[in-house]
């Protein structure tokens, strides 16, 4: 069975399936906020859907993170390093990109169990 959550017509924002949820790309609402807002409010998209699909941060399997300027690299670990579960961090990676959007300084995806 397959289960998805805030579904567009281009996309749903999270898809369960086989005990596994996989949450598309999240970026900040605040498109000209600073970079450690945009970060805050990224991982608060990913709570949110981790929520939704019966999980949480902890049962988090990777995360990847996508930076316009990986000079901004500390700064978005600086908002990261506060909200990761310590005792359960998820493998990641983080490259640098180009967003969809100019204003964005970060996205994020995660993979995490139900």
């Amino acid at each position: 069975m397959i289960k998805r959550f805030e579904v567009g017509s281009r996309m749903s924002q999270a898809v369960v399936h086989n005990g596994t949820v996989y949450i598309a790309g999240q970026v900040a609402d605040s498109e000209n906020a600073s970079l450690e807002i945009q970060t805050a409010e990224v991982l608060a998209k990913i709570d949110g859907l981790l929520a939704q699909a019966g999980t949480n941060k902890s049962n988090l399997l990777a995360v990847n993170v996508f930076l316009p300027a990986i000079s901004d690299f500390d700064a978005m670990n600086a908002v990261y390093d506060k909200w990761i579960d310590p005792a359960n961090p998820a493998a990641r990676a983080c490259v640098e990109a180009r967003l969809a959007n100019s204003n964005l300084r970060v996205e994020m995806t995660a993979i995490a169990k139900v």
